[in-house]
């Protein structure tokens, strides 16, 4: 069960840079959530400087000290009080939020190393998910998740038949699905700056006003569609 907390957002940084357009684009949900009535935490992560690589001291206490099982350890380290105390600061602010925002470039189609990282490090087995645990029965569910991100190419190089091709359930269906999704997490579209290294100042300032409409009425955005629990077994072999 997560301890969700009204309109709480957490908004979850990832750009080293803090004059970029991501940067923008983060400051802009900010201001929007901010005047809609939320209260904000923040994780900047290159701020911060989050450690994103999993290793044997996420875990002050093992229940095997000879053989490191990462998701069995998190699990046990949860349960027990005895995951690292960075791991268990960023758990307690995703725990607090109804909704989880995300801020990043896309980076050889995918995040950046150091927001994959965060997941690897914050979604733990056992409270995040559990064997039949995921998706609609996931340890997050109830909460919301939006992504905003910048690419480098034009819009014309994603979609169906594209160069690239689909965004939603393509490139990012490891972290919009396998990830949000994964955990119980009702996933929003996410808005896409097209091109953005390139744009001129009005073009940016569109798309970033663009992006303050689109936070301004989140609950009318689609969700994407994730796997039906109900229409496999005990297995998650197909029905019928």
């Amino acid at each position: 069960m997560t301890e969700t907390t009204g309109r709480r957002a957490l908004l979850v940084h990832a750009h080293s840079e803090s004059d970029s357009f991501v940067a923008a684009m983060r400051d802009t949900i900010a201001g929007a959530l901010t005047d809609d009535g939320w209260e904000i935490d923040h994780s900047d992560l290159y701020a911060m400087g989050f450690n994103p690589v999993l290793s044997p001291a996420d875990f002050t206490e093992r229940r095997d000290a000879d053989h490191l099982t990462y998701a069995l350890e998190q699990r046990n380290g949860y349960e027990t009080g005895t995951l690292a105390p960075d791991i268990m600061a960023e758990i307690a602010k995703v725990q607090a939020a109804s909704l989880i925002v995300f801020t990043f470039p896309v980076f050889w189609f995918s995040v950046p190393a150091i927001l994959k990282g965060w997941i690897d490090r914050t979604f733990v087995s056992g409270l995040f998910y559990r064997g039949r645990g995921i998706y609609g029965a996931g340890g997050m569910t109830g909460k919301k998740a939006f992504a905003a991100f910048s690419l480098g190419g034009r819009e014309h190089m994603f979609g169906p038949g594209s160069i690239h091709g689909e965004l939603e359930t393509g490139m990012l269906r490891h972290f919009l699905q396998g990830s949000l999704g994964y955990v119980g997490m009702d996933v929003i579209e996410p808005f896409v700056a097209y091109h953005t290294p390139y744009l001129p100042i009005e073009d940016r300032t569109a798309a970033l006003d663009a992006l303050r409409d689109q936070v301004r009425d989140l609950d009318a955005r689609a969700v994407l569609p994730m796997p039906d629990l109900g229409k496999f077994d005990k297995t998650f072999a197909p029905l019928g």
